[in-house]
């Protein structure tokens, strides 16, 4: 049923939800830390918090019960490094933490330990939470990006067969005297 809609949407229309409800709560450094080693700079997005609990959230939902670290990997990227060749680094494992806590103070998540793997995974009310973002999904039109209306080619005609004039003809040079051979 998650993998019924677009993941983009779903992640929207979760961070909207989580914004509006308060369910959750940006911190006041949240403007200033960048998500991870691998980033050069700071988020660009006012909410990135939200969008970041509402991937964690969806995450947590489809591999669950999952931690801290195995989302570090989840949200990890290549770092450039110069001339070296790019590696890769985890995402900052704060940030997921915090957000996990505050799912879980919100009662969406909860700690469970299952076949000897320790993590979260989503609770009634989350799974709840959750299908309602699904839905609202599934109503929304699909908006295609505004296409450029490209005007067709028309069909190429055959050349209309003018009728062949003679060829002009040509100045005949004036002939040189040859040259007798002598004997």
């Amino acid at each position: 049923m998650i993998f019924d809609v677009d993941p983009l949407k779903l992640n929207r229309e979760l961070a909207r939800e989580l914004r509006e409800r308060k369910l959750i709560q940006s911190p006041d450094w949240a403007p200033f830390v960048r998500s991870g080693n691998h980033n050069m700079r700071v988020p660009q997005e006012q909410d990135w918090w939200y969008h970041r609990a509402a991937a964690v959230l969806r995450a947590v939902a489809i591999k669950g019960p999952i931690g801290t670290g195995k989302l570090a990997v989840r949200f990890g990227g290549r770092k450039n490094r110069g001339v070296k060749p790019d590696a890769f680094r985890e995402a900052g494992t704060n940030i997921i933490r915090k957000c996990l806590q505050q799912l879980e103070k919100s009662g969406l998540i909860h700690q469970q330990e299952h076949a000897g793997h320790k993590g979260r995974i989503l609770t009634k009310q989350g799974n709840a939470f959750l299908k309602g973002a699904i839905k609202r999904c599934r109503k929304m039109p699909d908006t295609p990006a505004p296409k450029k209306e490209v005007p067709k080619p028309k069909k190429a005609e055959p050349p209309k067969e003018k009728p062949k004039e003679p060829a002009p003809e040509k100045p005949k040079e004036a002939e040189k005297p040859k040259k007798e051979a002598k004997k």
